[in-house]
C-alpha cells in the first residue's frame, strides 16, 4: 500500500508541539487533504489543548500552506479535520475516539540527561498508557489501529558496526526498571532531608544569601535541596544506562520504550520508525525550517561566536544528521504499510548507511561556511572569526577539562574575597567568559561525547523500501542530501539567522581572548506613570560607602593637622568592619553607627547640607544622574532605597520623588549612636518594596531596580527590570547566569583622592592651607 493509503483515515498524532510533530501535521493537511487527525494535546496552566493547537498553527511551519489557501481557509480546515483530545500521557489517558485508523506516537521527552523517573514517566510509561488506550478504542469497534512508534537510532546503545532494522538484542525487564526509576525518586528525596544534609546546605545557602536575610536563605536551601535531588537522579539514569550499554538514559528509555511497545500492542500492527540526529529540512515544509535548537545546533553556534576551540571526537566517526522533511517522509510512508499483527516492521532512518558525513567533513564545512559568513560581533566592531577547532580523543578531553575546571574553581574563590572595581569587575567578565566556555565543553563532552565518537553504522535497507511508493519531492533516501549545500546553504544559514537579523546583542558572549567592552546601548524607556525606579546608593549611584560617608563628615570640618588623629581609629578597625560587613550588614551598621554617640544632631545635619552636598554629587556616577533623570521624564516614580543615614543624603532629595534611608536616634539634640529602628537592608527592603507597591498601585513587573551589591539581590528580584550596577562578584555571577542587564559606570579617581580636593577646598574657604 502506498502512502495514498492514508486518504479517508484517521490518524493519531502525539507530540505535535515537538519538531518532528509540527512538520507531521503540516503535511498532513497541506498534501492529504482527504485524512483527518486526532491531536493528543497535554494543558497548561492557563492554556486549553484546543489553544495549544492554534498557537501551533500559527508557526512557521504553516507559513506556507496558510499562504497558499489563505488563513481564514487554513483555519477552517483544521477546525473540520482536526479534533483535540486533552490528555497527559505520564497519567491516565482517556477514551480515544473509535474510528482511529493509525497512529504515530512522537511525545518523548527530547534531553539527554533528565532525572532518571522522569525519563521513564514519559519515554515508557506515556508510550505504554497511550497504546492501552489505543488497543481499548479498536475493541470497541472490532478496528487494529496501526501503530507507529517513533524512537531513535541510538536505542542500538554503545557499540560499534552495523545495527540491522530488527529489534533489539537484550534481555532487560522494563518493569523492573521502571519500578526501581519511581523508587529511586522517594530513596533521594528522603535521604536529602536528613539533618546533615540539611545541614551542609543551609551552611552553603547562609554564607551566599547571608546578607540578603534569613527568608533568601530558608529559600536558597530549598532550591539547592531540589537541585540535588534532581543531580543525583540525572546521575542515577547516567550511570544505570552506561551500566547497561546506553550512552544516557534517553537512549536507555527510548529502548525500554520500544520494548514495552512491543508487548503491550503485540496483537496490532506495529511499526517502530527509527531516526538519527534530525535536523533542519531539506526542502519541505520550506528549506532550512527548523524549530529551536537541536542536536548540532549549539555546537554550529558556539563555534560561529567563538566560544568552541576543542570538541571530543574521532575525525572519521559519522555524525549520522538526517533533515526532518526526511524523517515525515519515512513516518507517513510506514503508517500506510502496517505490518501483520505481532510481526512489528523496523526502520531506520539516517544517512550513515548511503550518504556518510564524518565528524571532520562536518567541521570542514560548517568552517567554510563561517569563513564566507561570519557572525555579526555584539560590540559594533565587525565580524567575528572562529579559530581553528581541535578534535581531541576523550583522554586528552578529559584531562584538558579537568585543569580548567579546577583552574577556575581556584580564580573564581579568589575573585570572591577581592572588593568590587573596575579592575575586579575586568577579572570577573574575562573569567565568566573562560567559565563558560569550560562549562559549555565539559556539558558537550558528557552530553555528545558517544555520539561524537560513534563507529556505527544503522542499516536502512527497509527504510529505501518505503520511498519507492513516495514522491520524488518527498522522499526518504538520504543519497539526495549534498552535504555541502545542504549545511553551508541551508542548515547554517537557518540556525544563524536569528543572530543575523536582530539589532540586540546576542545572548552568547564575546570570543574569550578579547578585552574591548561593548559599546553602551541606549536605554529606551516606556512612558508609563505606574512604575517606580528602585536605586540603591553605596556603589550604585555614588562611589562611596557608609565608612567614606563617616570620614567625609569628620574630617571635613577639620583643619588638616587633626586628620591623623581622625583616620586612623578608623582605618585600624577597617578589617574588621570588612568582616562583619561579610558575615551580616545589618550588624556592621548598627556597629558602626556608635560612632556618633554624643554628636549634635543640628551640627551634623549643618554639615550635611553646607559642605557634604557638593561632594556627594561629585562622587555621584554621571550615568547614575542621568539614568534617574530619565526615568522621571518617561514618569517613572524614583525612589532611593539605602543603609546611609538620612542626613547624608538629603543632598540627594531632589533626583527622588521616595527616599528611605536610615535614621539615627536622638535624645536631647545628641545623637546616641543607635538606629531609630532597624535599617532597611536586604530582604527586608523588598518586603517593604511590595506592600509599598501593592498600596501606590504600582506595576513592578513593569518596574526598573538598580544595585551593585549581592546584598540588593531580594530588591532586584522584584521588578520585571533588574540592573546590575559595577556588581561585585556575587552578583555579577547571578546577573550573567540570569541574563540581567549589567551596567558599567565609570565614576572619579577614587575615594581618597575626592576626599583630599574637597576637604582643601572647604579650608581654603576658611582661610587657606599653605
Amino acid at each position: 500500500m502506498s502512502e495514498d493509503g492514508l486518504a479517508g483515515r484517521t490518524v493519531l498524532l502525539t507530540g505535535v508541539t515537538g519538531f518532528i510533530g509540527q512538520a507531521l501535521l503540516e503535511r498532513v493537511l497541506s498534501r492529504h487533504p482527504e485524512t483527518r487527525v486526532v491531536a493528543v494535546l497535554r494543558e497548561k496552566p492557563g492554556v486549553t489543548a484546543d489553544q495549544r493547537l492554534d498557537e501551533v498553527v500559527e508557526k512557521p511551519v504553516f507559513w506556507p500552506w496558510r499562504e497558499r489557501v489563505g488563513d481564514d481557509a487554513a483555519r477552517a480546515i483544521v477546525r473540520e479535520r482536526v479534533r483535540v483530545v486533552p490528555a497527559d500521557l505520564t497519567e491516565s489517558v482517556p477514551e480515544l475516539p473509535d474510528d482511529i485508523d493509525a497512529v504515530i506516537h512522537g511525545a518523548s521527552i527530547v534531553s539527554f540527561d533528565p532525572p532518571i523517573d522522569e525519563a521513564f514517566q514519559t519515554n515508557v510509561v506515556g508510550t505504554v498508557e497511550l497504546y492501552e488506550a489505543v488497543r481499548r478504542a479498536g475493541r470497541r469497534t472490532g478496528k487494529t489501529p496501526h501503530i507507529v512508534h517513533v524512537s531513535t537510532a541510538y536505542v542500538a546503545g554503545s557499540r560499534k558496526g552495523i545495527v540491522p532494522e530488527t529489534t533489539l538484542d537484550h534481555a532487560i525487564d522494563w518493569e523492573t526498571e521502571l519500578e526501581c526509576a519511581v523508587a529511586a525518586r522517594r530513596s533521594v528525596e528522603r535521604d536529602s532531608r536528613r539533618p546533615e544534609v540539611l545541614g551542609r546546605l543551609r551552611a552553603a545557602a547562609l554564607k551566599e544569601q547571608g546578607k540578603a536575610g534569613p527568608t533568601a536563605v530558608a529559600a536558597d536551601t530549598e532550591r539547592r535541596r531540589r537541585e540535588e535531588v534532581d543531580d543525583r537522579l540525572v546521575a542515577y539514569g547516567r550511570e544505570r544506562a552506561r551500566s547497561l550499554g546506553w550512552p544516557d538514559v534517553y537512549t536507555l528509555t527510548k529502548a525500554l520504550g520500544e520494548r514495552a511497545a512491543e508487548q503491550t500492542a503485540s496483537d496490532v500492527p506495529l511499526s517502530i520508525v527509527r531516526p538519527a540526529i534530525v535536523e533542519s529540512a531539506l526542502k519541505l515544509p520550506y528549506p532550512g525550517w527548523i524549530d529551536g535548537f537541536k542536536m548540532a545546533d549549539p555546537l554550529i553556534l558556539a563555534y560561529g561566536q567563538g566560544m568552541l576551540r576543542a570538541l571530543a571526537g574521532i575525525a572519521d566517526g559519522v555524525v549520522d544528521i538526517i533533515p526532518v522533511d526526511l524523517v515525515v517522509s519515512a513516518l507517513l510512508a510506514a503508517a500506510a504499510v502496517p505490518p501483520e499483527p505481532g510481526s512489528p516492521a523496523y526502520y531506520h532512518v539516517g544517512s550513515g548507511a548511503r550518504n556518510p558525513l564524518t565528524l571532520q567533513r562536518l567541521v570542514e564545512l560548517v568552517k567554510e561556511y563561517f569563513d564566507e559568513h561570519p557572525l555579526p560581533g555584539t560590540d559594533g566592531r565587525g565580524a567575528i572569526r572562529p579559530r581553528e577547532l581541535t578534535l581531541l580523543s576523550e583522554g586528552r578531553a578529559e584531562r584538558m577539562l579537568g585543569t580548567a575546571e579546577r583552574a577556575m574553581d581556584v580564580a573564581e574563590k579568589a575573585l570572591m574575597m577581592l572588593p568590587s572595581g573596575d579592575r575586579t569587575r575586568g577579572w570577573q567578565r574575562n573569567l565568566y567568559k573562560q567559565g563558560r566556555e569550560v562549562r559549555m565543553l565539559r556539558r558537550y563532552r558528557d552530553l555528545y561525547g558517544a555520539y561524537g565518537a560513534a563507529e556505527v553504522v544503522y542499516a536502512d535497507t527497509a527504510t529505501l523500501a518505503l520511498n519507492r511508493s513516495l514522491a520524488d519531492d518527498a522522499g526518504c533516501d538520504s543519497a539526495v542530501i549534498d552535504w555541502a549545500h545542504y549545511l553551508r546553504d541551508v542548515h547554517c544559514p537557518a540556525v544563524t539567522s536569528a543572530f543575523r537579523h536582530v539589532q540586540a546583542p546576542s545572548p552568547l558572549p564575546r570570543p574569550i581572548g578579547t578585552s574591548a567592552r561593548p559599546k553602551p546601548q541606549a536605554v529606551q524607556l516606556e512612558e508609563r506613570s505606574d512604575v517606580v525606579a528602585v536605586f540603591d546608593l553605596d556603589g550604585t549611584i555614588v562611589a562611596s560607602d557608609v565608612v567614606e560617608a563617616h570620614l567625609w563628615a569628620r574630617l571635613l570640618d577639620a583643619p588638616l593637622k587633626a586628620w591623623p588623629n581622625t583616620l586612623l581609629p578608623v582605618l585600624r578597625k577597617v578589617p574588621h568592619y570588612l568582616r562583619t560587613e561579610h558575615r551580616d550588614r545589618g550588624e556592621f551598621l548598627r556597629e558602626f553607627v556608635q560612632r556618633y554617640e554624643g554628636a549634635d544632631e543640628e551640627q551634623l545635619r549643618a554639615l550635611a547640607r553646607d559642605r557634604l552636598g557638593d561632594v556627594l554629587l561629585r562622587r555621584a556616577w554621571p550615568q547614575a544622574i542621568r539614568r534617574i533623570r530619565n526615568h522621571r521624564a518617561a514618569g517613572h516614580r524614583t525612589v532611593l532605597l539605602t543603609g546611609t543615614l538620612d542626613v547624608f543624603v538629603e543632598p540627594l532629595r531632589t533626583l527622588f520623588d521616595d527616599m528611605l534611608a536610615a535614621h539615627l536616634r536622638v535624645v536631647d539634640g545628641r545623637c546616641t549612636g543607635s538606629f531609630e529602628q532597624p535599617p532597611l537592608i536586604g530582604e527586608s527592603r523588598a518586603a517593604w518594596l511590595r506592600a509599598w507597591a501593592r498600596d501606590e498601585g504600582v506595576d513592578l513587573a513593569g518596574s526598573w531596580a538598580y544595585g551593585d551589591h549581592y546584598s540588593d539581590l531580594p530588591v532586584l528580584q522584584q521588578v520585571g527590570n533588574p540592573v546590575a550596577v559595577n556588581p561585585d562578584a556575587r552578583l555579577y555571577r547571578h546577573a550573567k547566569r540570569q541574563r540581567w542587564t549589567i551596567a558599567d559606570w565609570d565614576g572619579d579617581s577614587g575615594a581618597v583622592s575626592t576626599l583630599l580636593d574637597a576637604a582643601l577646598q572647604g579650608t581654603a574657604q576658611k582661610g587657606g592651607v599653605r
